[in-house]
C-alpha cells in the first residue's frame, strides 16, 4: 500500500513538470514563428513592394510564385545595400527608442525607398544613352504610344479595309500589355473625300475596336487650337 501511495503522491509533480515543458516548448515555437514573419517582412515585402512598382510603370507577364519570391529576395537585398549605413547606426539599441528610427526601418525602408528606387531605375532604362545598349523597357509598340498620353486624331483600317475615323482624347482608352489590344474613341467622324475629318456622327458615343479586327492605326496631331486648354 505504501508503495502504491507513493506512485500516486508523485503523480501531480510529473503533471507538473510535463506541463511546464509544454509550455516551455509551445514559447519556443512561437518565438521560431516570430523570426520567420521579421525575416519575411525584410526580405520580402521590399522586393514586392519594388516588382509591383515597376509592373504598374511597365506591366509584364505573370510569373510563377517561386520565381517572385527569388526576385523579391534579390531586390530587397539591392535595397538594403544602398540603406545599409543609415540601417546599421539606426538598429543600434539607444536609436531604436526614436520614433524617427523606428519610422525610417518600418516604413522608409520597407515601403517608400523601393518604390523610390524602382522610379529611378525605370528612368535610367528610359535614357538615350542606356537605349543604346539595351532594350527598351515597354515591350510594344502600342504601348509605347499609348503611354505618352497624348490626343490625336486617328483613323483606324480594318481587315476588311473599312476605315474608321475618331478622335483620342481625354476620354479615349487603349488597353495595357499583356491585355489584349483594344481601343476606344470617344468620338466617331466622318471622313471628307481628301480624307479630312469632316465632322462627328450624330449622336456618337464613340466606339471600341478589339485588335482582331485591325490592320493599321494612322495617327494625326490633334490641333484644333483648344488641345491645350482642355488637357490643362
Amino acid at each position: 500500500m505504501g508503495y502504491v501511495s507513493l506512485r500516486y503522491k508523485f503523480q501531480p509533480t510529473i503533471l507538473v513538470r510535463l506541463a511546464r515543458r509544454y509550455t516551455y516548448q509551445e514559447l519556443s515555437l512561437n518565438i521560431w514563428e516570430v523570426d520567420k514573419l521579421i525575416l519575411f517582412i525584410a526580405f520580402i515585402i521590399p522586393g514586392f513592394v519594388s516588382i509591383k512598382s515597376y509592373e504598374l510603370i511597365h506591366p509584364n507577364d505573370d510569373k510563377d510564385s517561386s520565381k517572385r519570391i527569388i526576385e523579391a529576395i534579390a531586390y530587397s537585398c539591392m535595397n538594403y545595400a544602398f540603406l545599409g549605413i543609415p540601417l546599421y547606426y539606426l538598429l543600434k539599441p539607444d536609436m531604436l527608442e526614436s520614433l524617427v528610427a523606428i519610422w525610417f526601418i518600418s516604413v522608409f525602408s520597407l515601403v517608400i525607398f523601393p518604390a523610390l528606387l524602382t522610379l529611378l531605375f525605370s528612368w535610367l532604362r528610359r535614357l538615350d544613352i542606356v537605349q543604346r545598349n539595351t532594350p527598351h523597357p515597354i515591350k510594344r509598340p502600342w504601348d509605347y504610344v499609348f503611354q505618352q498620353r497624348q490626343w490625336y486624331w486617328v483613323i483606324v483600317e480594318l481587315n476588311d479595309d473599312k476605315r474608321i475615323a475618331g478622335k483620342y482624347a481625354s476620354d479615349s482608352f487603349s488597353s495595357s500589355y499583356p491585355a489584349a489590344e483594344q481601343i476606344y474613341l470617344e468620338e466617331c467622324w466622318h471622313l471628307a473625300d481628301d480624307d479630312s475629318f469632316d465632322k462627328p456622327r450624330g449622336g456618337t458615343a464613340g466606339i471600341l475596336i478589339a485588335s482582331s479586327q485591325i490592320k493599321t492605326i494612322e495617327f494625326f496631331i490633334y490641333d484644333n487650337g483648344d488641345s491645350e486648354n482642355e488637357q490643362e
